[in-house]
């Protein structure tokens, strides 16, 4: 027997298995404590507007109290300013300067040469101006020739059996 395979689990422990019964009624009692919090929540929303509204200037105390409750644990304690961090800021339509021309990176600058010299070579090529485009015209006037002859040679041939068969 393998070295890793063995019997049962781990330390002699049996495993248990929560059967679908105990699973849907977990499920249930949690839905039940969240809308129960939820309904506690909205309730306790509702009393919180009433007393701003009595005590009118005190507002700003609630918003305060009612950010650092939200923030929860040690983040409204201490506040650090990381200065390696990058906040990125948004920029206006009037600020983008669309008169300077886009600096290119080396890649981007030899993929665009790459394809204006294809550009080139294919115009070229076309016009057979090439090596390559010379050849490939050399060797389809070749094949013409070659395929006028077959075609002369069999309409010749077509005449010899058309007299050959007028003759018999």
């Amino acid at each position: 027997m393998p070295k890793g395979a063995k019997k049962g689990g781990h330390k002699g422990r049996m495993r248990t298995y929560t059967s679908p019964e105990e699973i849907d009624a977990q499920m249930k009692e949690e839905k039940e404590r969240k809308q129960n919090e939820q309904e506690d929540d909205g309730a306790t929303a509702q009393t919180d507007g009433t007393e701003e509204k009595i005590h009118g200037s005190g507002s700003e105390d609630s918003d305060d109290e009612g950010s650092q409750k939200k923030r929860g644990g040690g983040d409204g304690l201490i506040e650090i300013e990381n200065p390696n961090r990058i906040i990125q800021k948004s920029k206006k339509v009037t600020q983008i300067e669309l008169d300077e021309p886009k600096q290119l990176s080396r890649r981007e600058r030899e993929e665009l040469e790459k394809q204006k010299a294809k550009e080139r070579y294919m115009k070229m090529h076309l016009a057979g101006k090439t090596d390559q485009a010379k050849a490939d015209l050399a060797r389809l006037a070749i094949i013409r020739k070659q395929r006028e002859d077959a075609a002369r040679k069999k309409e010749e041939e077509k005449k010899r059996m058309a007299v050959g068969k007028a003759t018999k």
